[in-house]
């Protein structure tokens, strides 16, 4: 027994080593990594293949409820709103966030005042608030969204300037909607009053609407400033601009024109349809008389 277990071709059994056992046995009995390897290998990739996961749809409920997916998708891409994104919405808003200029009296959110008017204003106001001890205010903005219209903004931007009474009691607020062709003026009780019912009225139905109709946007707040500024230091109004009334003529004809242009044709075919029948009678009856 210790004879047998002591022989090396048996003893590679209980002991073997990769080395001497590919060594030792002969080349049809030794094994053969590569099939095991290719199997696993195999193995593997069929376990990490996308494919399995991916749901096949076996009958016309799956692709039924696949194309109505696919349907609803584009409808909802082709016919949901598009949003504006914050910019488009944030002029007016950030008239009310960023308070009043500080170095000018001008807040020309929507772009349209040059930089001749800018000055010009800066001077006026400086002026009338180191003599007066008033301030005016101008803001443009292209267009309103969260207000009805200029007048609502306008009380928007004081309150939100100037909080209390005392602050805003000799402060005024001169705004000029540009998309909608309007603009108001609104201010304190000492603005107000200093002002007057008559030239607020005036400047808010003339100076601003006449004229930024007419995209003189510059010349609508320079010349409400100088009519607001006027009042302010007892001065006579200067007054507004002039409307242009420029009446079109009317293509269509008047009913006098009509029936007589009417008379005018009926003249003219009774005419032709006599000279249409009497001329060939006149020359049949002198070709007949020849004979």
């Amino acid at each position: 027994m210790e004879t047998i277990l002591s022989s090396p071709s048996l003893s590679l059994f209980f002991n073997p080593k990769p080395s001497s056992f590919k060594t030792l046995l002969p080349p049809f009995l030794q094994p053969n990594p590569k099939p095991l390897l290719i199997t696993s290998s195999l193995k593997n990739h069929s376990v990490q293949s996308p494919k399995t996961s991916l749901p096949t749809p076996t009958n016309w409920v799956s692709y039924a409820q696949q194309g109505l997916a696919a349907l609803a998708l584009s409808l909802a891409l082709n016919f949901c709103p598009v949003l504006p994104d914050g910019n488009a919405l944030a002029s007016e808003f950030d008239v009310l966030n960023e308070g009043p200029p500080k170095e000018s009296y001008v807040f020309d959110d929507a772009g349209v005042l040059s930089r001749v008017t800018k000055a010009d204003i800066k001077n006026l106001m400086q002026e009338l608030e180191y003599k007066k001890n008033f301030r005016i205010n101008f803001v443009t903005v292209r267009k309103l969204t969260s207000k009805a219209d200029a007048f609502e903004y306008a009380d928007q931007v004081l309150e939100k300037w100037y909080p209390s009474v005392e602050e805003g009691n000799n402060k005024g607020i001169v705004v000029l909607v540009t998309s909608q062709k309007e603009g108001a003026v609104t201010g304190g009780p000492a603005f107000v009053q200093a002002v007057g019912e008559n030239i607020l009225d005036a400047t808010v139905s003339e100076n601003l609407p006449v004229l930024a109709t007419e995209e003189k946007y510059n010349e609508a707040i320079f010349s409400s400033a100088k009519r607001l500024v006027s009042a302010i230091n007892g001065l006579p109004d200067p007054g507004g601009p002039k409307v242009n009334e420029n009446k079109r003529e009317s293509n269509f004809k008047t009913k006098e024109e009509t029936e007589e242009k009417r008379g005018q044709f009926t003249l003219v075919v009774g005419g032709l349809l006599v000279i249409a029948f009497v001329v060939p009678m006149a020359q049949y009856y002198a070709y007949v008389s020849r004979k």
